[in-house]
C-alpha cells in the first residue's frame, strides 16, 4: 500500500535526505587512491551520528555496515572492506539515514582518480538517466513511464538495465510501495499522486544487464565483469511535479563540479 505524505512529513524527509546528501559530500572529499571502503564507512557513520541521525543501512536486514560500497563490476550492496581503492576504479556509494522517524536514501558513483573514457561515459549517461526518469514522476503518470524513460535512454547507448533490483517508495520504512523498476512500458503500473515519495535509482551496466550474487549474500556484480554505475535521488510529488529532497550539491562542491542539472526539480 502506498503511503502518502503530508507537506510536514515531506519536510521531515527532506531533512533526512539532506543528511545523506551531506554525508556523501564528506565521502567525496575523502575518496582517493589508497583509501579503503572501510575507512570511508567509518567517516560516514560518524558524520551521520554527529548530525543527530542513525545510519539507515546498519543492521537493516542484518546488513553489517553504514554504506553499501560497490566498486567497478559490483552493482550494489557491496560490503566495505580493508582493500585500498586503486587509481582508475569507480565506486558506487549508497547511503541511508534515519531521523525524526523518516528515512533518506541516495547514491552516487564516484571516479577514483582518472578513469577510462568508456567508463566515464557510463557514469555520465547513468546520472543523466536519473533525471530523465525523475521528469516522468508527476501526477497522472505511472510507474512504467519512469522505467520506460530510463530504459529507452540508457539502452540507446548500448547499456544493460538491471532487472532484478529496483527503486522504491520511501518514508517511515526504507522500502515502501511502489517498486520503481528502471525498465517498463508507458502507461503501465501504479498511478502517481500528490504526496508520493520515492527513491529513483538507475543501476546501469556497461555490458549485459545480467547479474550474479556473491556468496556473502549481499554483493551483486555484473555477469560479464564489466563496470556498473548507480545513481539515486529521493523525490516527492509536490504541486503535481517532482521535487528533489536529496541533492548532489555537496558532492559537486567537493569535486569542483559546476552544474544546474537539479534546478528544474527544486521548489520555487
Amino acid at each position: 500500500m502506498i503511503q502518502i505524505k503530508s507537506i510536514e512529513e515531506i519536510e521531515l524527509m527532506r531533512e533526512s535526505a539532506l543528511i545523506v546528501s551531506k554525508t556523501l559530500g564528506e565521502i567525496a572529499k575523502a575518496i582517493k587512491p589508497g583509501i579503503s571502503t572501510l575507512e570511508l564507512d567509518k567517516i560516514a557513520e560518524e558524520f551521520i551520528r554527529d548530525h543527530g541521525a542513525i545510519p539507515g543501512f546498519l543492521g537493516l536486514y542484518d546488513f553489517p555496515n553504514t554504506l553499501c560500497m560497490s566498486p567497478n563490476e559490483q552493482v550494489v550492496h557491496g560490503i566495505p572492506n580493508s582493500d585500498p581503492l586503486q587509481e582508475g576504479d569507480i565506486i558506487s556509494v549508497d547511503c541511508g539515514a534515519l531521523k525524526n522517524g523518516f528515512y533518506g536514501d541516495h547514491a552516487y558513483t564516484f571516479a577514483v582518480g582518472e578513469i577510462e573514457k568508456e567508463t566515464k561515459k557510463l557514469l555520465d549517461i547513468t546520472k543523466e538517466s536519473l533525471y530523465v526518469g525523475i521528469r516522468e514522476f508527476r501526477t497522472g503518470k505511472r510507474v512504467g513511464d519512469v522505467g520506460f524513460a530510463i530504459q529507452q535512454f540508457t539502452e540507446s547507448h548500448g547499456y544493460g538495465v538491471v532487472r532484478e533490483l529496483v527503486g522504491h517508495g520511501l518514508g517511515r520504512e526504507m522500502h515502501e510501495d511502489p517498486e520503481m523498476p528502471n525498465y517498463g512500458r508507458r502507461g503501465k503500473g501504479k498511478k502517481f499522486v500528490e504526496g508520493m515519495v520515492v527513491a529513483i535509482e538507475p543501476m546501469i551496466n556497461l555490458g549485459t544487464h545480467r547479474i550474479k550474487q556473491f556468496s556473502d549474500g549481499w554483493t551483486i556484480k555484473t555477469a560479464d565483469n564489466k563496470p556498473s554505475a548507480h545513481f539515486e535521488h529521493d523525490v516527492a510529488i509536490v504541486n503535481g511535479k517532482p521535487e528533489l529532497l536529496s541533492t548532489f550539491k555537496y558532492i559537486n562542491e567537493a569535486l569542483g563540479i559546476e552544474t544546474n542539472e537539479e534546478d528544474e526539480f527544486r521548489a520555487n
